[in-house]
């Protein structure tokens, strides 16, 4: 496998610009990634080269470049390598393996979501869910605080720790430093600036880990954290446990977290589809969802997938390729680091009608216009690595919806329309002030 990034002399001939020294584009991309990856396609064509943080990045775009990347039919593309920017933050994780060792470990892990699992971790969420909505109500920014809740359950359900307590406050605030981390533009371990921060988060995160898994093996529970213990004993070392925990953490609540603030966003500004979710509810029955009512939930997964689709939590996915192939006609050399973006996939013109438009009907049976292309709608991305908790997100989300417009009529405050920043992760600058009205059951 080829492991050294291809030089610039290598990709002399694809056009593209380099921007700002060392920093490249990079302001720009984290600016609007849409705007600017528009801008290039209609300047340099659907094959382009960018300077970000230091290296060069190949951009292949349209549904066809996500469907052959993600896929990766000839076995020539490194997550890996991709995901270089990673490689101190969250080393080991699953998305940060590739081939036969990426095969293994996630044969392993898939135990930790099988069906007895999920409805383990949905009983967990289930009170979890009822005791931290206790304390929602009135005007409230949504996004920190459905950021703390995930978080939070996230402790609870995956690691079996207690959802409120001086403990899950560290966890929380050491999460949210690695996540900032991740796209820092300053990335040396200098005291007091983000990198440093998340490095340090990383080494109290992976140090607790670590001591809970004696715990865990001497008193499992039902936890995700004791499931995946008990599923390694015969072959994983701690190590692995640990890195699997720390990146499991932090995909498990930073895209649900996004796509719960936009779909309740909608919600509050398309009031009609809040009440048609309340009916489903209410059609349904119970205080909390049982597990076998969750696929009942039909009008709510369209609103989710929506939510996914109108702002795609993940901007690109990168990869290395590991061996030269041509594309659109322009050859890429091996090492040549290439991203893809299925955000910009899912609102384009060419798959999707109106796609600036909220519009879960999109998803009906009728219309399915994820259905465009195999890759048109691909939040989750696609190919060996594609999201191995996509089943867990969509069941939380089911699970929050369930009590959250039980318990509340959400409406938008008048002059506070969010305004989205779109990396690392897609979400309100404003913290997206919501009014909740307790309802009366």
């Amino acid at each position: 496998m080829v492991a050294t990034p291809a030089p610039l002399s290598a990709l002399a001939h694809i056009p593209g610009r380099r921007g700002l020294p060392y920093v490249g584009v990079a302001l720009e991309f984290i600016r609007d990634p849409y705007a600017m990856g528009r801008r290039h396609t209609e300047r340099f064509g659907p094959v382009f080269r960018q300077y970000l943080l230091g290296h060069w990045t190949v951009s292949l775009t349209g549904a066809d470049a996500v469907e052959y990347v993600l896929g990766d039919p000839d076995g020539m593309f490194s997550s890996y390598e991709g995901w270089r920017l990673l490689h101190e933050l969250f080393p080991g994780g699953l998305m940060l393996r590739d081939g036969a060792d990426h095969r293994a470990h996630r044969r392993v892990m898939q135990a930790a979501f099988r069906a007895s699992a999920m409805r383990d971790y949905l009983d967990g969420m289930n009170g979890g869910i009822a005791t931290l909505l206790d304390g929602w109500g009135g005007e409230m920014r949504f996004y920190p605080a459905i950021k703390d809740l995930t978080l939070k359950l996230g402790a609870a359900v995956f690691m079996g720790l207690p959802l409120e307590g001086e403990e899950a406050q560290r966890l929380n605030r050491a999460f949210q430093a690695e996540v900032a981390a991740s796209l820092a533009l300053i990335r040396a371990p200098v005291p007091g600036l983000a990198y440093k921060r998340g490095l340090d988060a990383r080494a109290y995160l992976t140090g607790r880990f670590a001591e809970m898994i004696p715990e865990r093996r001497a008193r499992p529970g039902p936890d995700f954290f004791s499931q995946l213990v008990a599923a390694t004993e015969d072959g994983w070392s701690e190590q692995d446990i640990v890195d699997h925990l720390n990146f499991l953490m932090m995909a498990a609540h930073d895209t649900t977290t996004s796509a719960l603030t936009t779909m309740v966003w909608a919600l509050a500004n398309q009031p009609e589809w809040q009440e048609a979710i309340r009916e489903e509810i209410a059609g349904i029955g119970g205080t909390t969802l049982d597990y076998d009512d969750a696929a009942r939930m039909e009008l709510t997964e369209r609103v989710f997938k929506e939510a996914l689709r109108f702002m795609p939590p993940l901007a690109f996915i990168p990869r290395q390729a590991e061996r030269a192939f041509t594309w659109a006609g322009m050859e890429i050399p091996a090492g040549a680091h290439v991203g893809v973006s299925p955000g910009a996939v899912m609102i384009s013109e060419e798959y999707w009608s109106h796609p600036d438009r909220f519009d879960p009907d999109r998803f009906s049976p009728e219309r399915a216009e994820d259905r465009s292309h195999r890759f048109a709608w691909c939040p989750f991305g696609g190919g060996a690595h594609k999201c191995i908790g996509m089943h867990f997100a969509l069941l939380q989300v089911r699970a929050f919806t369930f009590q959250f417009l039980r318990r509340f009529r959400v409406e938008a405050v008048a002059g506070t329309d969010a305004d989205w920043a779109r990396v690392p992760i897609a979400k309100p600058k404003n913290g997206l002030p919501l009014r909740l009205v307790p309802l009366g059951h």
